[in-house]
């Protein structure tokens, strides 16, 4: 009999990017508040114990800066994978970067967009309790971060099979 492993995954949607005039959305940077809240997000990911073993990161420029900013705060750094699957992902295609992360990561964090970030926490509302389910309903924001808990196999992450455990945004901090 196989011992089932105790999985992490952070879900964490890029911090508040600027609007440049001609610059494709692809391309833009992060704004002021971005700048300042990304850093303030890895703070917590740090305070909360979360050893990130694998990072999964979009493409775009917006999410590449806001996980720059959360490294330099925590205490590990992980392998990061900039994903293209990431830029624009459904939630088909988030579940399938899900599945390929290494079997070795006990945690994982996934750097990208809404609308399917938003999607897939709210996909995945069979353990996310009604009050954080509410408030994800209303907007996953800028920076907010998702921590699911549970166990098997990456490949077998399916909603339903993971427990919410803290849902943070900048404001809360």
């Amino acid at each position: 009999m196989s011992e089932t492993t105790n999985r992490t995954l952070v879900l964490m949607r890029h911090a508040k990017s600027d609007w440049p005039d001609g610059v494709p959305d692809h391309e833009r940077p992060l704004g002021d508040r971005g700048r300042r809240d990304a850093p303030a997000m890895g703070r917590w990911l740090s305070e909360a114990g979360l050893g990130l073993d694998h990072v999964a990161c979009s493409t775009a420029l917006r999410t590449r800066e806001t996980w720059e900013l959360v490294r330099a705060e925590i205490d590990a750094d992980p392998p990061a994978v900039y994903e293209p699957r990431l830029y624009g992902a459904s939630i088909h295609d988030l579940l399938d970067v899900i599945g390929g992360v290494p079997a070795d990561a006990g945690t994982a964090l996934l750097v990208g967009h809404n609308p399917g970030l938003e999607y897939l926490v709210l996909t995945l509302g069979g353990g996310v309790p009604s009050d954080e389910r509410d408030e994800t309903r209303e907007k996953f924001p800028t920076a907010a971060v998702a921590v699911f808990e549970w166990q098997g196999d990456w490949d077998q992450f399916t909603a339903g099979s993971a427990r919410l455990v803290h849902f943070v945004t900048p404001r809360g901090l």
